[in-house]
């Protein structure tokens, strides 16, 4: 009978990169959902991971580590949802490779999801917090580097942290080439000023690696993951915030860049189809939200409008006066 370590391994090996062609993007989430699983049932269960069977994954088991999630490791929905997609994926899996665990399987594809609203608005940060947040990075050349181009490519952090040095070109015009969803590369343009702010982080610290070296790199010399990249923004969002709190917020996630520059984008006027192609989204009605979000467009688009409907006074100043006298006279 097929156990739980190996299914896991088939599942992970095998199942999802090579029969299901999944992007290491997803491989990565799905492994960390087993990751943080594991470490659960330790820590809560007193379960080991190497006595961890199938029969393990009850799901009131399953539902008391949802529950963990959202309320004490504080979870959005979205993020627990995220969990439960793995873990009913493998479900499926484990359902056609190894049937004698049909019934735990079918369980399992029965926990259910939380409702995620849809947000009201888009949260960002002004271009004068972004600025000081940049300042607030500007000790550490590698810091500096990873704030400026996480707010200077729009990019997601995923993207980031999967980013090459032979992925940059360092001449002007600077530009980065990414590898979003889907497997799909873009190329995108970088600003002159934050160009050279990788070039002299490449010269002073990767100077003798290869074009296939990660951009940023952890203490282990391996590529910098989700979580340094957080760590990273997170520290310097707090720097500027104590000397500038009312600018700049208590907390931020890398995602929080990646909006403040579509909005900045769309409120100096650069048209949706290109802020669609720069962030990497499949179709504009996803880049939509920072049209709909975006007070300051909208106050363009209302004064466009009055003065299209709403002609200047054919009346000159005592014209207006004049006819103000007759009408009180009429009166």
């Amino acid at each position: 009978m097929k156990e739980f370590p190996s299914l896991l391994q088939t599942f992970l090996i095998d199942y999802l990169p090579k029969r299901r062609g999944f992007s290491p993007h997803t491989l990565a989430s799905y492994r960390d959902t087993f990751v943080l699983l594991l470490k659960w049932m330790h820590s809560h269960e007193g379960i080991v991971p190497d006595k961890v069977t199938m029969a393990s994954l009850g799901p009131d088991r399953v539902g008391r580590f949802i529950r963990w999630l959202r309320e004490e490791r504080g979870c959005a929905a979205s993020t627990s949802n995220a969990r439960i997609a793995a873990i009913k994926s493998f479900a499926k899996f484990v359902q056609s490779d190894a049937p004698e665990h049909l019934e735990t399987c079918r369980l399992l594809l029965k926990i259910p999801t939380a409702k995620t609203p849809k947000p009201t608005e888009v949260e960002f940060l002004s271009v004068s917090a972004v600025q000081l947040v940049v300042a607030a990075a500007s000790n550490t050349l590698r810091e500096l580097a990873i704030v400026s181009v996480l707010y200077d490519s729009g990019a997601r952090v995923s993207e980031i942290c999967s980013m090459t040095i032979g992925d940059l070109t360092l001449t002007r015009p600077h530009t980065a080439r990414v590898i979003g969803k889907g497997r799909k590369a873009r190329v995108i343009p970088l600003s002159a000023q934050v160009g050279e702010i990788l070039a002299r982080c490449i010269t002073s610290e990767r100077a003798h690696m290869g074009p296939a070296e990660p951009l940023f790199v952890n203490r282990s010399r391996t590529a910098l993951g989700r979580a340094g990249v957080a760590y990273v923004l997170q520290k310097n969002v707090a720097a500027a915030h104590r000397t500038h709190p009312e600018e700049v917020p208590p907390r931020a996630h890398p995602h929080l860049m990646r909006h403040s520059k579509a909005m900045h984008l769309l409120e100096a006027n650069v048209n949706l189809v290109y802020i669609r192609d720069f962030l990497g989204h499949e179709s504009v009605t996803t880049t939509e939200i920072y049209a709909r979000a975006s007070t300051e467009a909208k106050r363009r688009a209302i004064e466009a409008g009055e003065a299209r409907i709403i002609p200047d006074s054919p009346y000159s100043a005592e014209k207006r006066a004049d006819l103000i006298g007759w009408l009180r006279h009429l009166l």
